[in-house]
This record gives C-alpha cells, structure tokens and sequence, in this order.
C-alpha cells in the first residue's frame, strides 16, 4: 500500500506528466483524458491516423510508472490463447507428464492493444472480458490479473478495410474515447527538433502500482452532492431520443442513447479530473470536461446523421448547451 500523502500523489502526476513530455510534444488534453482514465480505474481508446505517437504515448507512460507493460499487435490471424495464455504439456526428468498455464501478454498492469479492430470479434472478446473482470478463465480456472491492470487500445478512424469494428455493447467496457489530433504548426517544429537531433533524457519512473492504486481509492472517497450526481443522469438521460428532455438535435440525429454506464463514467471521470486540479470536490466544470470522451462512443447516430455529415461530437456540444449546469455544485 502507497505511503504517501494525497498531496504527494498529486504531485507525483504532476512530475509523471513532466516525464511524459519529454518523448511527446503537446497533446497535452489526450495526456490528461489517459491519466484521468488510468486514475479513475477504466480502460481507454485511443482513435487517430497514423504518424500521431498514440504507441510512443503509451510507452512513454509505462515507462514513467513502475508498471508491467504489455504490448499486443492485433492482426487476423491473432487467436483468444495468444492475448490470455495457453497451456503446454510438459514432461520432467522422471518422465511424468503434467500440463502448465503459460501466462499471456495480457497479465500485465498496462496492456496496449494496438490497433484492436483488426482482430476478429472472438479475439476482442476474450481481451474484453479480462478488461472488465480483471481476470482471465482457462483450463477450467480462473486467474486474476495484475493490479492495477488498464487497457489501452488504438484505431486507425481512416483505414477499415479487412478490420472488424467494435460493437456497441464492447465500445462501451471504454471509460473514455480518446481522439488523437494533429499537432499544432508550433509543436510539430518542436517534433522535427527534437526527433532528428540528439536523443533526449530517458525517462525515470515516478511512480508505482502501490501508487496508482492509492490515487484509484482516492477517486472513488472524492465527495459529489446531489447537484452534480443530477446534473450526470440529466446528460445522459437527454441522450435518449425517445426521453422528454432529449432535444430536437438528439431526436432527429440519434438512434440509441447512453445507458447507465455513462453516468457511471460521467462521475468517475469527473472525480479524476478534480482530483488530478488538486480539488476536494467535484464540479459541473468536472462533468462537462469530460462529456466528450465519456459519450462520443455511447451515442449511436441515426442514418439520417450519416446522410448529413453529423457525428457524436456536435450532438454532445448541442446536449452540454441544453441541460443546464447548476450553478454551484460545492459542498457548502
């Protein structure tokens, strides 16, 4: 168990995003929604082109942590055993014969799965099942799996040729959707300089399991009044096109809702985010800064949003300026 202090965790975070940011320059929002994430206790995606260091990040972030790290490449052919383990039968000097579970990448505390949707569904299922059980069933037994354990996986948004998308019903086991932008013009000057030149300062680890663990307790005993826990299930209720509150912008655009998971995620992301600002509480700034990556993958657009280019992103803005905030959510 940590020994430190909350004020010493937080700024522990502080000292890891410092570390981060010597392998990655800017996306400073994308570093913050996977610390979030990762103290919170749920799993992210990670979606974006190509060339946008969304691998180099997650290294970056094993490496600043005491952490066991796990990279998994999905391709095809990839089976549930080599993502869980399988067992092999193994013969000892006297000729007896008994079979042993060989652990999979998957017993690791940061698992990369890059590039999730090239693998078949049996695969991503069996990935999917240890994310939300923290544990994996093989020969009739069951393992749990490292803690902390925190999945990471990445898309390519452009390439979807021979891939196979997520369902619904998995995209929603992501505590958030992540999107990966391009750079600025600034940071990607800053990118060239400093990855064609001289190789730069490793990274050290400032943090551990014991650590992680500490802030995820923390998170879950951060106080939330009634106010914002309303303010959450009034978001994700005025999702639902079929709800009274649903604006006119949700009942023309959106097929299927938000369950009650994202309020789940709306809170917890919520807690993270005010707990990483060094807050004791949370606010509706909290619940709105994470709107976006909580719902983007939970609102199922219509074919009418398809016909006319409108996506997730302008239906969460639109919701976020329909159900208003209260005005103080703070304890007094």
């Amino acid at each position: 168990m940590s020994e430190r202090s909350p004020e010493s965790l937080i700024a522990a975070v502080q000292r890891l995003r410092g570390e981060i940011a010597k392998r990655i320059v800017g996306q400073d929002a994308v570093v913050d929604e996977i610390l979030m994430a990762l103290v919170a206790g749920g799993h992210a995606l990670l979606v974006g082109v190509p060339g946008l260091a969304k691998t180099l990040m997650i290294k970056s972030l094993s490496d600043a942590m005491q952490l066991e790290f796990r990279r998994i490449q999905f391709t095809p052919d990839l089976v549930p055993s080599d993502i869980t383990g399988t067992e092999i039968l193994e013969e000892s000097g006297g000729g007896a014969r008994a079979f042993r579970f060989v652990h999979g990448p998957v017993f690791a505390n940061i698992v990369l799965a890059d590039e999730i949707n090239r693998a078949p569904p049996r695969t991503q299922a069996a990935l999917l099942e240890a994310m939300q059980e923290h544990s994996v069933t093989a020969a009739g037994k069951t393992m749990k799996l490292p803690e902390p354990f925190f999945v990471l996986a990445t898309q390519n948004p452009i390439e979807q040729e021979g891939t196979y998308p997520l369902p619904e019903a998995q995209l929603d086991r992501f505590l958030f959707d992540i999107r990966v932008g391009y750079p600025t013009e600034a940071d990607e000057i800053s990118i060239l300089r400093t990855t064609t030149g001289k190789r730069g300062a490793p990274i050290e680890a400032v943090f551990s399991a014991d650590d992680a663990l500490a802030l995820q307790r923390l998170v879950r005993e951060l106080p939330c009044s009634e106010l914002v826990l309303t303010y959450a299930a009034k978001l994700v209720r005025a999702t639902r096109p079929q709800e009274a509150s649903a604006p006119g912008i949700v009942r023309q655009y959106v097929r299927w809702g938000a369950g009650p998971r994202a309020g789940q995620a709306l809170i917890l992301g919520a807690k993270a985010c005010a707990l990483l600002a060094g807050r004791a509480a949370v606010s509706p700034a909290d619940i709105r800064r994470v709107a976006m990556p909580v719902l983007r993958h939970r609102i199922l657009p219509n074919f009418a949003a398809e016909a006319d280019g409108v996506s997730a992103e302008p239906i969460i803005e639109a919701l976020l300026s329909h159900v208003a905030a209260p005005g103080s959510a703070l304890p007094a």
